[in-house]
């Protein structure tokens, strides 16, 4: 299937501009054009956006994301690269993860006590 730019950009949150960024910098590198040299994007480019798109949410940087691309462009002798690296960033995520569930407790955990406070201080007829 084919999907121009406007409809790439409304399926997945990614402005043109974006979408051409991507481009230029190699992350997207199979971008087609018509005769009159309008960007189409096929099923595999959107299988790619969704890939940059969720590493991109790890925390992957723009760079490290382009090696995995190119790596990908090599063919499978670079499969054990491309799995160590998303190893590597799958133990990032894991350890975000720690992070943010130790931030959700604490979070979680003063609210709890000022919900108990605001909850006596409006009990003695304060307003």
């Amino acid at each position: 299937m084919r999907y121009t730019i406007r409809e790439v950009s409304e399926k997945t949150n990614i402005s043109a501009y974006v979408l051409r960024f991507y481009e230029k910098e190699g992350l997207l590198p199979h971008i087609h054009r018509s005769e009159g040299g309008i960007r189409y994007y096929t099923d595999e480019d959107m299988d790619l956006l969704g890939l940059i798109s969720c590493l991109k949410k790890t925390g992957m940087q723009l760079r490290e994301i382009k090696t995995f691309v190119e790596l990908s462009e090599q063919g499978p002798e670079t499969l054990r690269e491309r799995c160590n690296i998303l190893r590597q960033q799958q133990d990032n995520v894991r350890k975000q993860m720690a992070e943010l569930q130790k931030s959700y407790e604490k979070v979680s955990h003063k609210l709890a006590y000022f919900s108990r406070l605001l909850s006596e201080y409006e009990g003695t007829g304060n307003p």
